[in-house]
């Protein structure tokens, strides 16, 4: 749970924190507010003296609550998580509601996996394509201070990644005044191991934050696949099997450096840095068959050694302004982040039986792809007409390249000859201009509301070089956005959203050349592809009954020119799948939370959400199919206080059955165990346990007319750490409230989130 603390002196320069924003400013009896972690207390602060008469100055400490709900978003706290001191950021985003992360890193909310996920409100390349996978499972879960759940973006946040829901990582801020440090080591099964030091210090003018984490992870897995495919020429059930064994731990590291500087009385200059580098060596082993009727005609084991990294960095620039009008504030900021990823893998067959057309006895792929965004948005906002208007800009850049060298290798000479079928090389570039105004007011004692418009132009440059093949593509979307407040009670809200969003094609799926992914399964782009089109509604009613904090939200989406897939095969029992505009898709659903104190030393954080949903595909035979799905997702985590020192957690994760392209994802389960005990104020001893029934699996169905398949893979995930955490300086770890979990949103308060006294404009908005 996050704090405000207040500090009030009199005649003295004041700076204010506000959203990872500092403004100074210099009145009689100014506040200082500075956004804290700390426990919800009084202390006495020493009496200082006037830099400016000398005088001695009395000052007073008040502390209180921040409230985690803000009119357009969920706010969850996540650094209080019993085993953030040795988790992953992707281990953070498993204990959201309605948010799943799976072993390979892909996530979801509410079900799809079209999200963009930000870093304090901005895009970065690390958080994009193949990147982000590696980025979540690299970056430490004790960097976050928050995960902000954003369902109904509004007409500040652009459509970069997809253009869907976003997850905000807010990343931890330490304000306090002086000097504060953590130290992390932890070791887990089979070698695995982490560590992370992170600090900041705080000084008149300046401060300073920064850390650095290293991690020895990984998760090795088994996996199978049956396929029946008949045959449109013959009428023959083609039966293909595919059995592979996965493994291999791979080293991470992080940087992060952040300092800022008050300039005067009114403005602030910020500058940050970041990077981060993950090793993906693997050993794959696969076992390929297929047999026609009652005839094997392929036979034959494939082995697959692999080399890669993934390097992100990105470093950014802000300036904040406070103005002399009342609530008069700008901002200017540029951030700069690239991400390249490195991989030579080789492949070595042998043939029991050989397959026609079959891929050469040895060979080797060597892939580098990247993707650099630069980004620059300044807003503008001031109170006006009894409310609040912001304005603002945005202008972006997006570069991604794909260079991928096949080679075919003569196992006698070891000569090299280069396979045209299975080399790419492609180029994207995108611009992105965008304005956008909004305006949030209180209309009465109960009624709040604020409404935006976005306006878009995107030109897209594609560059196939392989196929010598250029395309150019631009379009300009106008994307509106309302939401609403009322206070039914002192302790119960209801809210109202509404956003239009256009869903961005990604840079592979307007790849118009052939890629392989494994022997059995091609795909291809298409790069005439547009935005899809989106209308979202979300209703919610948030209030608390006894120690409990309750929420329930009901949502309806409604894509057009969705974006689907069709498949066809290509060669001898190779499917090829490639993408089109066409359709349409619907989701909706219930979503709930329940969270509070069951008795004074157990704690209850339970979210669910009951889904249903439809889409349309194209099967082999080019006819549409549409398909529903209703499926059951949900969380439920306990936190004992066995006493003042040990806290006992329990966390049971369930998926429910999620539909892709051609067919669906069985639903998952999972259970986590973690033990928190402190030793000194300062000193913890954690110990946590991921999947202690051993019941990670991911497992696809596909089921058309022509093709029936079956794929499952099985994780090594039950992985046991236990480590030491250490805090020097500002709050000990057992008074920083680590009995809480998960924090939903609170009842009674309005639009803004930082106001208990109903709907109106709020500073946290």
């Amino acid at each position: 749970m996050q704090k405000i603390l207040l500090t009030c002196c009199v005649a003295s320069t004041a700076v204010m924190y506000v959203d990872g924003a500092a403004f100074a400013q210099t009145q009689a009896a100014a506040p200082e507010v500075v956004v804290k972690g700390a426990p919800l207390k009084k202390e006495p602060k020493p009496v200082e003296k006037s830099t400016e008469t000398g005088v001695p100055v009395p000052s007073v400490t008040v502390a209180g609550e921040r409230p985690t709900n803000r009119i357009d978003r969920q706010v969850y706290d996540v650094k209080s998580d019993v085993g953030s001191s040795n988790g992953t950021a992707a281990d953070a985003l498993n204990n959201v509601p309605s948010v799943a992360v799976d072993p390979d890193g892909a996530v979801t909310l509410r079900g799809s996996s079209n999200v963009q996920i930000l870093v304090d409100g901005k895009p970065s390349a690390m958080m994009q394509g193949d990147n982000r996978a590696a980025t979540l499972n690299a970056m430490a879960a004790d960097d976050i201070e928050s995960v902000e759940v954003i369902n109904n973006p509004g007409a500040q946040f652009g459509n970069e990644g997809g253009g869907g829901p976003i997850l905000n990582l807010v990343m931890r801020r330490n304000r306090k005044p002086g000097g504060f440090a953590t130290v992390n080591a932890n070791a887990g099964k089979d070698g695995r191991y982490n560590s992370a030091v992170s600090g900041s210090y705080n000084e008149g003018a300046w401060g300073y934050q920064g850390g650095i984490n290293v991690r020895h992870d990984g998760r090795n897995s088994v996996g199978d696949t049956v396929r029946d495919r008949t045959n449109p020429l013959t009428g023959l059930v083609e039966h293909s099997t595919q059995d592979s064994v996965q493994h291999g731990l791979n080293d991470s590291v992080g940087l992060n450096g952040t300092v800022s500087y008050n300039l005067g009385a009114k403005d602030t200059l910020t500058a940050s840095a970041n990077y981060t580098a993950r090793g993906n060596d693997q050993k794959v082993s696969e076992h390929y068959a297929t047999a026609a009727g009652a005839a094997t005609i392929s036979d034959y084991l494939r082995s697959t050694q692999r080399e890669g990294d993934t390097k992100s960095y990105s470093w950014g620039a802000r300036w904040d302004h406070k103005g002399e009008a009342p609530g008069e504030s700008m901002k200017t900021d540029l951030r700069v982040s690239h991400t390249d990823n490195d991989n030579d893998s080789a492949y070595s067959n042998v043939y029991t039986v050989r397959p026609i057309n079959a891929p050469a006895e040895r060979s080797r792929q060597s892939s580098d792809t990247g993707t650099r965004i630069v980004d620059f948005t300044g807003d503008y906002e001031r109170n006006i007409g009894g409310g609040s208007a912001k304005l603002g800009y945005k202008v972006a850049e997006t570069k991604s390249s794909f260079d991928v060298l096949y080679a075919d290798i003569n196992p006698a000479t070891l000569a090299e000859t280069i396979n045209p079928a299975r080399t790419n090389r492609f180029n994207l570039d995108e611009t992105t201009l965008a304005l956008y105004g909004s305006y949030q007011m209180r209309l009465n004692d109960n009624w709040g509301a604020l409404a935006g418009m976005r306006v878009e132009h995107t030109e897209m440059d594609i560059d196939q070089i392989t196929s010598s093949i250029s395309a150019k593509n631009s379009y300009t979307s106008y994307i509106p956005s309302f939401f609403a407040t009322y206070k039914v009670n002192e302790t119960a809200n209801m809210r109202f959203s509404y956003a239009h969003r256009i869903r961005r094609p990604m840079p592979n799926d307007l790849n118009p050349y052939v890629v392989y992914r494994d022997e059995f399964n091609v795909s291809s782009g298409n790069p005439m592809l547009k935005p899809a089109k989106t209308d979202s509604f979300e209703v919610g009613y948030e209030t608390k009954f006894g120690t409990l904090e309750t929420n329930l939200r009901a949502y309806f989406r409604d894509e057009s020119d969705t974006i689907i897939e069709r498949s066809s095969y290509i060669g001898n029992n190779v499917l090829l799948t490639t993408r089109e505009n066409g359709g349409a898709s619907h989701s909706s659903g219930l979503e709930f939370t329940v969270s509070g104190k069951l008795t004074p030393t157990l704690t209850l954080n339970t979210s669910g959400n009951l889904a249903r949903s439809e889409l349309t595909s194209r099967d082999l035979s080019g006819a549409d199919i549409t398909r529903n799905a209703s499926s059951l997702s949900g969380r439920a985590r306990l936190n004992y206080q066995y006493d003042s020192a040990t806290q006992l957690q329990a966390m049971l994760q369930m998926q429910g059955k999620t539909l892709t392209g051609q067919g669906y994802r069985e639903p998952s389960h999972m259970l986590n165990l973690s033990v928190r005990h402190a030793l000194t104020p300062q000193l913890s001893l954690v110990m946590n346990m991921t999947d202690a029934l051993a019941s990670a699996k991911m497992a696809t169905v596909i089921d058309t007319p022509l093709l029936k398949e079956t794929t499952s893979r099985r994780f090594d995930s039950r992985v046991f750490y236990i480590g030491l955490s250490y805090r020097i300086g500002g709050a000990s770890s057992a008074g920083e409230g680590r009995g809480e979990q998960f924090q939903g949103p609170r009842p009674g308060q309005g639009p803004g989130g930082q106001r208990g006294d109903g709907p109106g404009p709020g500073p946290g908005f």
